[in-house]
This record gives C-alpha cells, sequence and structure tokens, in this order.
C-alpha cells in the first residue's frame, strides 16, 4: 500500500484546488456583478482564494518531493537533489507537476485582484485552478492510460474532477456566508445565500449528471463491467463501493437542500425569522461536506491500488 504521506498529499491537493475551482465559479454564477463588487459580503468569498492557491503550491511541493524520496526508497529530508530534478524534467508526472505550479502561480495573481477587478480575477482563477486539478489526472489511473481509450479516460476525468469542484465548492461557499458571527447575519449575506441556494439548483444538477455519466465511463475504463465482481473482492473495488453509497446519501441531502430547505429558507426570510431555517440548512450543508470530504480521502487511497486481485504468478 502506498504510504501514508503520499496518500495524504493527494488528498489535501483534491480538496484545496477543488475548493479554489469551486469557489471562483461560486463568485460567477451566485452573485451579480455588482454584488462581487460589495466589500461586505463579496470579501467574505474573496479571502480564502489566495491562501488555497498559496497552500497548493506547498502541498504541491511537497508532494513531488515526497514522491521521489519514494522511488528512492528514502526519507522525504533525504532526496537526492539530481533525482528530484529528473523527475520534474524527464516525466510526465514532473510535466504535470510543472503544469499544476504555473496554474496555481497565476490563480494566485488573479486572487489578489479579486477586490479590484472581482469577474475578470474569479473568471482567471476558475480556469487557473481547472487547469491544475487537471494536471492529477497523471498522477492516477487514467494517467497511464494509453491511445485513443486514454485520451477519452483523462478527459472523463477532468470532466468528473470539474464537476465535483463545482459541487464542492458551493457547499463551502453557502457554509462561510451561513456560518455564524457575532451579530448575526447581515440581511444582504442571508439574502444571497438564499437566492445563490436557489441558482445552484441548476448548476447543480448539471454537476450530478456530469459527475454519475463520467464516473460511470472511469469505472468502465479500469474496472469494466465484466470484472466487477473481481474487483469487489480486494481493497480498490470495495473503496469504490463505500465511495458510491456516499455519493449517494450526498445525493439524498442534496435533494433535501433543493426541495425543502431552501425554501423553507425562503419562506423564513421573508418572515423575518430565519434562525431555525438557517441552523437546518447549515447542518444539512456540514453533513454533505463531511461526505464529501470522505469521498475524496477514498479516492485518494484508492487511486494507489491495483483494481483487480494479484495474479498467482506474481
Amino acid at each position: 500500500m502506498a504510504d501514508v504521506l503520499t496518500i495524504s498529499v493527494r488528498f489535501a491537493l483534491f480538496v484545496d484546488l477543488m475548493l479554489i475551482v469551486g469557489l471562483a465559479a461560486f463568485l460567477l454564477y451566485a452573485l451579480g456583478r455588482e454584488e462581487r463588487r460589495n466589500a461586505g459580503v463579496a470579501a467574505i468569498l474573496f479571502r480564502p482564494l489566495p491562501w488555497l492557491c498559496a497552500l497548493g503550491l506547498v502541498i504541491s511541493l511537497v508532494g513531488i518531493i515526497a514522491l521521489t524520496a519514494s522511488m528512492q526508497g528514502v526519507g522525504l529530508f533525504a532526496v537526492d537533489h539530481t533525482m528530484l530534478v529528473t523527475m520534474i524534467c524527464e516525466t510526465d508526472v514532473g510535466a504535470a507537476w510543472v503544469y499544476r505550479m504555473t496554474a496555481l502561480a497565476a490563480g494566485f495573481a488573479a486572487a489578489t485582484q479579486l477586490a479590484k477587478r472581482p469577474t475578470i480575477a474569479a473568471t482567471i482563477l476558475m480556469i487557473a485552478g481547472s487547469a491544475a486539478l487537471a494536471t492529477l489526472i497523471w498522477a492516477g489511473h487514467a494517467g497511464a492510460s494509453e491511445g485513443l481509450p486514454g485520451t477519452i479516460h483523462r478527459a472523463s476525468d477532468a470532466l468528473h474532477m470539474i464537476a465535483a469542484a463545482l459541487w464542492l465548492g458551493a457547499i463551502a461557499a453557502f457554509l462561510i456566508l451561513l456560518s455564524p458571527r457575532r451579530g448575526g447575519l447581515a440581511p444582504a449575506q442571508m439574502a444571497i445565500a438564499a437566492r445563490g441556494l436557489d441558482r445552484f439548483a441548476s448548476v447543480g444538477t448539471i454537476c450530478v449528471l456530469v459527475v454519475a455519466a463520467t464516473g460511470l465511463v472511469n469505472a468502465q475504463m479500469i474496472v469494466g463491467a465484466a470484472n466487477l465482481g473481481g474487483s469487489l473482492s480486494v481493497p480498490y473495488g470495495q473503496l469504490l463501493l463505500a465511495k458510491l453509497l456516499l455519493f449517494a446519501s450526498m445525493l439524498v441531502l442534496a435533494a433535501a437542500n433543493r426541495w425543502r430547505l431552501t425554501p423553507a429558507l425562503t419562506v423564513s426570510l421573508a418572515d423575518g425569522d430565519p434562525r431555525i431555517a438557517i441552523i437546518a440548512m447549515r447542518r444539512s450543508l456540514l453533513l454533505e461536506a463531511f461526505a464529501a470530504a470522505a469521498i475524496l480521502a477514498l479516492v485518494a487511497w484508492f487511486g494507489t491500488l491495483e483494481p483487480f486481485p494479484a495474479s498467482p504468478t506474481q
């Protein structure tokens, strides 16, 4: 089994890059142009993005060093400099790392301009974050695929991760907007949260469809329907099944948010007493966030495992 550090780096990168993409996208579809310029509300969503980009750079640096250390069989601080340079300059994983670092640097530059040019900066940040997220393909099973099937697999995997990022980023944005604050939530903040929840209905539906469709493509590419039984006999298949169960739980929570909790929040805002509705929505979003984090942890883990039982001759 891959060591804990490798899996932890993969998990941290999934979370960090998906939040960058999802929060930047949220600024574009959930907030109007003037609302993005609102120093009171928009700044709450702007604040994490430069830190997330900087954190992504640090985690990526640790990741390439950890991968080189694993290949050399040495500790993190005993990595040979020449081997590290070779890893970066002469492998597909190294090339992906360079692209990721470049995209994150561009994203960081854009994130520092969100307050001045929110629309342009958020657009650049979403594109750069998506490019950085797509580079993680080369650290998983899709990166080893070849030919036309490999191209289809990598494209499907990229769409899968970006759609998941939009979903995860929306959850994070709503939790930020609805988080408890001294003196209570500002009316404008609550109104944006309620309207954003309503606007996310169509975006979220597209995300779910894309995640489900590309998930089926990826599963067929890696395992294949005919080999499903054999895969379930090894940790890869068992963790994949756990991921599917968690995904189903997220769908249930998302449906409750869309059809029950969001209308209740809208009504309570009109009535002037949204406290109970906000607490219920916050609780549901936290459960959805925990399920999403668990899914990413499983993906970080089973992405390092073989999908089939070892051959008796091995």
